[in-house]
């Protein structure tokens, strides 16, 4: 018996599995964007990146006095 039989993992011999055809996309692509929507994605980005995120405001009342 030579050193390669021994060294094969037999269960890796046989060839793989077809690929899912869930992986593939077949259809139609995506349009691409208009300039006014690229222009407004941005405008959108530059004021989410300003911006501080709005936080919920907190009552002075504990919820027991708000009963």
């Amino acid at each position: 018996m030579s050193s390669t039989d021994r060294d094969v993992d037999h269960a890796l011999a046989y060839p793989e599995p077809p690929a899912s055809p869930l992986w593939h996309r077949h259809g139609a692509k995506a349009r691409p964007l208009t300039d006014a929507q690229r222009q407004r994605n941005r405008e959108l980005l530059v004021l989410a990146q300003r911006r501080p995120r709005p936080r919920s405001r907190r009552t002075t009342e504990t919820l027991a006095e708000a009963s």
